[in-house]
């Protein structure tokens, strides 16, 4: 069982075709020495390449059975004899395009039932429009009205509502649900996440009345959304996810928020209603951002950030309440001052006793 494998073995790269690919230097190597795998340094065989960018895997690279490695220049003496170096100063970047070329088929979700067409269970109402080439699994719905573009992919179980149109080349993860949005072209939405509902408010009286929601989510060309994500949709105004943006893992989008072009936002962050993230925002894991906040273009939050405030464009912030990086820094060094002289203190107070 320990042998089985979920991405079809590739038929692999030369050595002259990954340097070609990374722009990088073999050292002495055979060229047309063909590898079909990856692997970390200390795992690697000799049909795999591997990467090291730091000292810390030196000690793996000695002793290293891998077929070719990645490093910058400053390893190559502690490469054991026999090993084919591939010198670049971007060794994880390398990596990576050669982990994409040789597994392609991982870069986003397929059928679960490696079906094609729609699946006997699956239940397609009769106004909804499907283009060539598109893939439904069983136990998938799509509503009335729906409409669906050229090679996307709807797993088991999810649920596309009536009127969504979703457009090509996407992927729809198993039992995700879809409501309440246009999607464009090339998005993935990983499984288990919910896109549409309405949002959370209530007047603030006793009687808490239940406030319509009544927009949309509007998702751009090249969004990936990861794993059991929340994204509210509109209130009185669309929320919308911007171009190439990327949601992490067990997120929460509030209504109206606006996320622009090539986001960030890892796992378990939090934007409260009516949020605007401008281009380029990158939010680390467990950020939480109050409502009506903006987050300006280029700005970085630190991980588990709590946001109270307009962030600049640009600046990075972190803490809690967050705050400049170097104000946050000066601050968490005095206290960790201040938490030594106690223990100083404490330790002189029992000596005396």
């Amino acid at each position: 069982m320990g042998n089985r494998r979920f991405f079809d073995r590739p038929s692999g790269l030369t050595i002259a075709d990954i340097a070609a690919l990374t722009g990088t230097e073999a050292s002495g190597a055979a060229m047309s020495h063909r590898i079909t795998g990856v692997a970390p340094v200390d795992l690697a065989g000799p049909s795999d390449i591997a990467f090291i960018d730091a000292n810390k895997f030196i000690d793996g690279l000695t002793k290293t059975r891998a077929g070719a490695c990645l490093m910058p220049k400053r390893f190559v003496e502690h490469a054991p004899k026999g090993l084919i170096v591939l010198e670049t100063e971007k060794p994880y970047r390398a990596f990576i395009a050669v982990h994409r070329k040789l597994f392609p088929q991982s870069l986003q979700p397929s059928s679960l039932f490696e079906a094609d067409g729609i699946s006997e269970g699956a239940i397609v109402h009769p106004t909804a429009r499907l283009e060539s080439d598109v893939t439904v699994d069983p136990g998938a719905v799509i509503g009335p009205r729906a409409e669906i573009g050229a090679g996307s992919i709807i797993a088991a179980n999810a649920v596309i509502g009536p009127d969504v149109t979703i457009g090509r080349d996407c992927r729809i993860g198993a039992g995700c649900s879809i409501t309440h949005t246009l999607m464009g072209d090339r998005v993935i939405i990983h499984p288990g996440s919910r896109i549409g509902q309405d949002g959370f408010g209530y007047t603030e009286d006793a009687e808490q009345q239940k406030i319509p929601q009544t927009g949309r989510v509007i998702i751009q060309n090249d969004v990936e959304i990861g794993a059991s994500v929340t994204i509210d949709r509109g209130g009185i105004r669309d929320t919308v996810i911007g171009e190439a943006s990327k949601i992490d893992n067990l997120c929460q989008i509030g209504h109206n928020c606006q996320i622009g072009r090539h986001c960030v936002v890892v796992a378990l962050s939090g934007l409260s209603g009516s949020v605007t993230l401008e281009d380029y925002a990158l939010l680390g894991g467990a950020v939480g951002l109050a409502p009506h906040l903006t987050v300006g273009k280029g700005a970085r939050l630190a991980a588990r950030s709590g946001v109270i405030s307009d962030i600049p464009a640009g600046e990075t912030w972190g803490g809690y309440p967050a705050r400049p990086r170097l104000q946050w820094m000066r601050k968490e060094a005095a206290l960790a001052r201040l938490a030594g002289a106690g223990d100083k203190n404490r330790k002189h107070t029992k000596g005396s006793d």
